[in-house]
């Protein structure tokens, strides 16, 4: 997010040691809420904040967290923020004009999470209201937000003839550079729909994690003694299974059946026979 990364910028800048007070502080809601308290109550005079004293600092924090969507607040990032205040690090001759700045950034960087939320919500609210959440859902590893950005991009999936048109519309289908003798690396091609590749590359995640189906097949594609790929494009084939999968729940209306993912129709009916 480019909020982030100018919040970042500026405080290497200006004040590293905020960012080094927890191991990912970007991510951490009582960071993000301890720094707009010491910001936005002093306008980053860091020592008039530490005359202020922990106690009412982290009683301010507490009031702040729910505006992030945190519950509960880690007092550690809030002692580490309060110690840091102190620190000299960095170029002090423009700390207040760039933590003036910081503090502009974490209020759009807020508004961003705001419309982040209510656009995700809304998402899940048109799957429930099409009935599709248990059904995309039956997949294991993959979330209902994760499903609903699949779907945001490819529409109605009863409009594609099969599974296969529907990876195709994605587009991650390999290509090989050649030229003589020459052999380049092998890419994707490009074609296709990119909102829909990044949807179902960000799947690939939680689902390798969590689906046993697809753990194995990445570590058999992986692993295997011929034309063993990479782990990007065994994640690839990963991401064209969630979509070919995504495809049958939906347009038959069935749940998600691990003995199908893994051998497929024409398997099965052969041990039921």
């Amino acid at each position: 997010m480019r909020q982030k990364q100018q919040i970042r910028d500026l405080l290497e800048c200006v004040w590293p040691a905020a960012l080094t007070v927890a191991a990912q502080p970007l991510r951490s809601r009582t960071w993000a809420a301890t720094l707009t308290v010491i910001l936005g109550r002093d306008g980053g005079d860091l020592a008039r904040t530490r005359r202020l004293g922990l106690d009412r600092l982290q009683a301010q924090v507490d009031r702040e967290i729910g505006r992030w969507g945190g519950q509960r607040v880690c007092r550690r990032i809030v002692t580490r923020l309060y110690t840091a205040l102190t620190d000299t690090a960095g170029v002090l001759a423009h700390r207040r004009g760039a933590l003036e700045r910081v503090d502009l950034v974490l209020d759009d960087w807020h508004d961003t999470r705001r419309k982040l939320a209510d656009v995700e919500a809304r998402m899940l609210t048109v799957l429930d209201e099409l009935g599709l959440t248990d059904l995309v859902t039956s997949i294991p590893g993959l979330s209902a937000l994760g499903a609903a950005a699949i779907l945001a991009q490819t529409g109605d999936l009863t409009r594609f003839t099969s599974a296969r048109a529907v990876v195709k519309h994605a587009g991650p289908a390999p290509r090989e550079k050649l030229s003589g003798t020459f052999t380049g690396r092998t890419k994707l091609t490009g074609q296709g729909r990119p909102g829909l590749r990044l949807a179902a590359w960000r799947a690939v995640w939680g689902a390798q994690a969590n689906n046993p189906v697809y753990a194995a097949r990445y570590r058999h594609l992986t692993t295997r003694e011929h034309n063993r790929l990479t782990a990007t494009q065994a994640q690839t084939v990963i991401a064209a299974a969630i979509l070919r999968q995504l495809y049958a729940v939906v347009v038959t209306g069935r749940a998600w059946d691990p003995v199908i993912a893994t051998h497929g129709t024409r398997s099965r009916h052969q041990a039921a026979a």
